[in-house]
Formats: structure tokens, C-alpha cells, sequence
């Protein structure tokens, strides 16, 4: 693999529910289908798999504490150790790692909402905990748009001894939601010692470029890049598609692997083609 890159996965949720729709199933949280639906589950990683993924997910990443008991009567042990569980099956045989996806909480950290630090490490060490113990090899911390959520859930992840990625999602002039810069996050998580740290989600590549160029011009950690495949576009019969097919998405990722990224794959929108395709561009 060109610059000893290491292929990511791609979209989990949107892969879910587009197996949903086609089969006729509801479409819930997704993590809900490691309990109700674990053959679409396990059939999806198989096929990232065969796309080239040196890494896959595993289906947890909104799988914390208020999302579980809002909507289903299910327990985070369950579905956290349930989706580990099925990426370590689909893997078995193989040396693929699966890392335990762990996302941002709907509810924002005071002083901006009511959740207190450690209402929010309760929270992660319960998620976190779960996950390590059902035997994820890695953590992917992802989508997060504030800095001091993220170093929170950065600080139990790294109590597990396990390698720990860190990717923050951010707008075209470079900040997050919460006006996180790239200086900012690189001040706050580089010194807990996590062992990779970049960006995913909101933007399509070509916007992606500068962020991720930011990174490598303020921190000697290795990368991730993980963009979407453009924005979505809606269709005459209501439904939506990408405005980047797999070849378009690798052409324009490909500039990007110029520095120190090391890890890349595809965040919303990306399928096992998009894998795939920038499985034969780096060979």
C-alpha cells in the first residue's frame, strides 16, 4: 500500500439503512440492528472486507447510554459487545483489526447544555468499557464537533491500553460547530498521548484538503481522512445520491495522502465500491 497507508471502512449508518429500505425493514438507530438485524450487519463488513479495509468498524457509534434507553430496551452492554461481537466474526480468519466506533452525545456539555464532565465520562467509560471487553483492537473516536467533549471521551479511552483515534468533523474555513479550530484541537488532545488524530464527515474531499493539511502543518501524529462523498442531492422521485462516484471521490482524496495521513477511508455516503476504488489506487 502506497505510503504504507492504512484503508479504513466507509459509511456504516448509511449502508445500514439503504439495507434496510431494500429488505423492507424499519429504519431505527442502527445500532439496534446488532441485536434485531445481525446478518445485514455482519454482510456489510464482509463486503468492506472485500473491498480491501484493513480496518472495519464496529456498529457502536451512537450505541451510549441516552441513545440506548431513548430508544430501545436494550442495555449499552448489549449492543456495544453485540456489534463488536459481529465485526470480530465477520473478520475471523483474517488480520483485520475492528475498531469500537464511539461518537458525540445529542446532549452539549455546560456551560452550553446540562451535561457535566463527568456525567460525560460516565457516560463513554460505560460505552468505552463495553467495547474493549468485548475485544475491539483499536478505539475510533469520530464526529465529534467539540473539543472539550471529545478530550473527555479521549481521557477513559485511553485508560484501555489500546491504540486511540481521534477525528473531529469541520466546516469549509476549518472550525467545528463549536468554533474548534485545528489549532485548538491539536492543543487539547495531543497531550494525552492518542495516537492519531484528523477529520471526517461534513465535507466532500476537495473541501476536506485544507483541514487536513492544517493538521499536518501543526502535528507530527499521523492522520485520518475520512470526507464524505460529496453532498447529497435530491432526485426528481424524491430519494437522494451522491453528487461523487467512487472514481471521483478517489481522484480527489488522492492529493490529500501527499502528507502524513496514514489512515483514510470514506465517511457519509461511501460504500465497498469507494473502497475498493481507493484500494486500487494505492496499491
Amino acid at each position: 500500500m502506497k505510503n504504507d497507508v492504512i484503508l479504513l471502512d466507509g459509511a456504516m449508518g448509511t449502508g445500514l439503512w439503504n439495507r434496510a429500505e431494500a429488505r423492507g425493514v424499519a429504519k431505527v438507530p442502527v445500532w439496534i440492528y446488532n441485536i434485531e438485524q445481525p446478518d445485514m450487519v455482519i454482510d456489510l463488513t464482509r463486503e468492506y472486507i472485500a473491498a480491501g479495509s484493513m480496518v472495519v468498524q464496529a456498529n457502536t457509534f451512537g450505541a451510549n447510554r441516552p441513545s440506548v434507553e431513548r430508544s430501545s430496551a436494550y442495555s449499552v452492554a448489549e449492543v456495544v459487545g453485540r456489534g463488536v461481537a459481529l465485526a470480530k466474526q465477520a473478520v475471523k480468519g483474517t488480520d483485520i483489526q475492528v475498531a469500537l466506533s464511539i461518537g458525540p452525545l445529542s446532549e452539549m456539555m455546560e456551560p452550553f447544555g446540562d451535561l457535566s464532565e463527568d456525567d460525560v465520562r460516565d457516560i463513554y467509560e460505560e460505552q468505552i468499557g463495553a467495547g474493549v471487553k468485548a475485544g475491539a483492537d483499536l478505539i475510533v473516536l469520530e464526529t465529534f464537533m467539540d473539543v472539550e467533549m471529545m478530550r473527555v471521551a479521549a481521557t477513559v479511552a485511553k485508560q484501555y491500553g489500546v491504540p486511540v483515534l481521534c477525528s473531529m468533523t469541520f466546516d469549509r474555513r476549518g472550525r467545528t460547530m463549536m468554533g474548534n479550530t485545528v489549532e485548538r484541537v491539536i492543543e487539547e488532545l495531543e497531550p494525552l498521548g492518542i495516537d492519531a488524530i484528523g477529520m471526517n464527515c461534513s465535507l466532500g474531499p476537495t473541501e476536506a484538503i485544507g483541514v487536513i493539511r492544517s493538521f499536518a502543518e501543526r502535528t507530527e501524529l499521523p492522520l485520518i481522512f475520512k470526507p464524505n462523498a460529496g453532498l447529497p442531492v435530491l432526485t426528481e422521485d424524491g430519494t437522494t445520491v451522491s453528487d461523487y462516484d467512487a472514481a471521483r471521490f478517489v481522484r480527489e482524496v488522492l492529493p490529500a495522502l501527499d502528507g502524513r495521513v496514514k489512515y483514510v477511508g470514506g465517511c457519509c455516503g461511501t460504500d465497498p465500491t469507494y473502497i475498493s476504488a481507493l484500494k486500487q489506487a494505492l496499491v
